[in-house]
């Protein structure tokens, strides 16, 4: 199966994502925000980083990247789309996911090995997880705090929606709790902390982040 990671300018995990695809069994193919030709991939998979610079607001100009014009369709159709950090925010910028992502609450860059829980199974990035499962995985982010009124945060609780919480401390401020969440649908989600960089006992604090990346494997297949 063909996973694209898209770079954008400011992009820093692009060439994580796609080890963290290849160490899960795929084919990464590199994606470049000014073409929005999507090169025919089963996934997709927004990286973190700083893109545009974090100019205006974090994710608030790659909305509009060539590449996006592309793949926002294409998610609404059922494509997987992952976003980690800035992937998360783009996501949300681009309404393909709802509330957004502000400044920490203690206003100041956060990184740190963070203990999450996982919450929903059901999505093609989370299914081979078991509920309930207890990670950890790297986060590192200055404006990672999930934010929406209430009324939405009331919508994802009951559509189950929220894909992990963090454990032990927040470290952003997330409402709730949220460290991910995903689309009705459960073909796109977004996701604070890195998977990518816990993949490889022998790089990473575990290799807890790989199962995000088995999972849209699996789910592909059983598409098929």
């Amino acid at each position: 199966m063909r996973v694209g990671v898209v770079t954008f300018p400011g992009t820093l995990d692009d060439r994580d994502a796609a080890r963290a695809v290849r160490l899960a069994g795929g084919e990464p193919v590199a994606l470049w925000h000014g073409d929005d030709d999507l090169r025919g991939v089963d996934a997709v998979v927004l990286p973190g980083g700083f893109s545009y610079g974090d100019y205006l607001r974090c994710g608030a100009i790659s909305r509009f990247a060539p590449v996006m014009t592309s793949l926002v369709p294409a998610a609404q159709g059922g494509l997987p789309v992952l976003g980690i950090c800035n992937g998360f925010q783009i996501l949300c910028e681009s309404h393909l996911l709802p509330g957004a992502l502000t400044r920490n609450g203690s206003l100041h860059f956060v990184c740190r090995d963070q203990r999450l829980r996982i919450e929903n199974t059901g999505t093609a990035w989370t299914r081979d997880f078991v509920s309930g499962q207890e990670i950890v995985i790297p986060l590192k982010n200055g404006e990672g705090c999930f934010v929406a009124d209430d009324a939405t945060l009331d919508e994802i609780e009951r559509e189950g929606r929220v894909i992990a919480r963090y454990l032990d401390v927040n470290p952003n401020g997330s409402r709730r709790d949220i460290a991910g969440i995903s689309n009705a649908r459960g073909n796109v989600v977004g996701l604070m902390p890195h998977p990518e960089h816990a993949v490889d006992p022998l790089t990473g604090p575990t290799a807890d982040g790989l199962p995000f990346f088995t999972s849209v494997l699996t789910a592909l297949v059983d598409a098929s």
